[in-house]
């Protein structure tokens, strides 16, 4: 069996921890399935500020660009708060992103049938609620230029941030979004402001003729970004796949997580170009909640959103279709069982993150074996 070499970045905060019962699930694969996966471990966000003054070192980037995929916990927290713009932790995130060439960004929001009474709203909104939103995540107002603070003088001053965006880069976005609308229900909202804004303009209309020239058999509709954020809570069920930009994208799956009874519950993945000559892609697999340092080593952070990550690099990194069938029932499973974090007990005992990881790590090694 091949072996795929995993950089875990397990962050600052709750990252350490929620990291801990990932590594859990790869030695149960390791021993159950040949050891498929070799570790190294790396720092990132805060840990790295204290240990090299920078959010991510150069070797640990060239480890990140050398590996087949890379897991990362989350980064940030008061600590850092007033270190240099350049080096705070989220830079180390978002330098991974830029030089991995992860322009893909999958934010599934699924409801299990457990938690729907834990979310926000009604049951009848959510109980089988399964979105998921791809998010451009290389380009639009987080990386343009000019991006800078300007004194004018007298006590002035202006920001500037710029929302750039080319034909290419929408229309790369947009074909992730049709293939995977092909694999679900077949359909796609793209969200955008082209009322307001020229960056809107030119994405509806790049996103209306890549559907018409190449996946006419795919439903498109469109929707102002705001309006979207108002319907995902009024019928979020309405949604297939949403396409939207990366400022868009970054509120709107936020708002889509909450749903799902808890942040808490939610993985995501990052994803890169085709290589054409090998068929793999660069990914970063991260849940979406961040360091929660206000519970930072106490052992009660929920661990399904980075188990679930992994979940998703089984699937689009590695190819394991069924052992990532496998983990996510077993998270489902555990859930129905209640067996739950603080963050999604509805009432009396609660587990601990090791109580939790232990719980899917049962339930996956038994599906595991009755597979064979």
């Amino acid at each position: 069996m091949t072996t795929h070499k995993l950089f875990l970045l397990p962050g600052d905060g709750i990252g350490p921890e929620v990291m801990a019962e990932v590594e859990k699930i790869i030695a149960l694969m390791n021993e159950r399935r040949g050891r498929p996966f070799e570790i190294e471990k790396g720092l990132v966000g805060g840990s790295a500020y204290d240990a090299h003054g920078v959010a991510i070192s150069e070797d640990d980037m060239a480890r990140a660009l050398s590996a087949d995929a890379v897991l990362m916990a989350a980064v940030g927290g008061p600590k850092w708060d007033g270190v240099p713009y350049d080096v705070r932790p989220e830079s180390g995130l978002l330098r991974l992103r830029k030089d991995l060439g992860l322009f893909a960004n999958l934010r599934p929001a699924i409801c299990y049938p457990a938690l729907a009474d834990a979310s926000s709203l009604k049951r009848e909104l959510v109980e089988g609620l399964d979105m998921l939103i791809v998010r451009e995540l290389t380009g639009g107002v987080y990386f343009g230029e000019p991006k800078e603070i300007v004194d004018l003088g007298g006590g002035q001053k202006r920001a500037i941030d710029t929302q750039v965006y080319d034909t290419s880069e929408i229309e790369r976005i947009a074909r992730v979004a049709f293939e995977l609308a092909r694999t679900r229900r077949g359909a796609v909202t793209s969200m955008e402001k082209r009322n307001v804004m020229k960056s809107g303009v030119l994405w509806n209309e790049v996103v209306t003729r890549v559907h018409r020239d190449e996946y006419a058999d795919v439903s498109l509709s469109h929707m102002l970004a705001d309006a979207g954020g108002m319907q995902i809570v009024r019928r979020p069920k309405q949604f297939d796949v949403i396409l939207t930009d990366n400022l868009f994208g970054d509120l709107l799956s936020d708002i889509a997580a909450m749903l799902t009874g808890s942040l808490g519950i939610l993985p995501s993945a990052s994803l890169g170009a085709v290589d054409a000559a090998t068929g793999s892609r660069r990914a970063l697999y991260e849940p979406v909640h961040g360091s929660a340092p206000d519970i930072a080593g106490q052992g009660i952070a929920n661990p399904v959103a980075m188990i679930a990550s992994f979940a998703m690099g089984l699937r689009y990194s590695f190819g394991m279709i069924r052992e990532a069938d496998a983990l996510e029932m077993a998270i489902a499973e555990v859930l129905e069982s209640g067996v739950r974090t603080a963050d999604v007990a509805a009432g009396g005992a609660t587990a601990s993150t090791a109580m939790m990881g232990d719980a899917v790590a049962k339930a996956f090694a038994a599906k595991l074996d009755a597979a064979g």
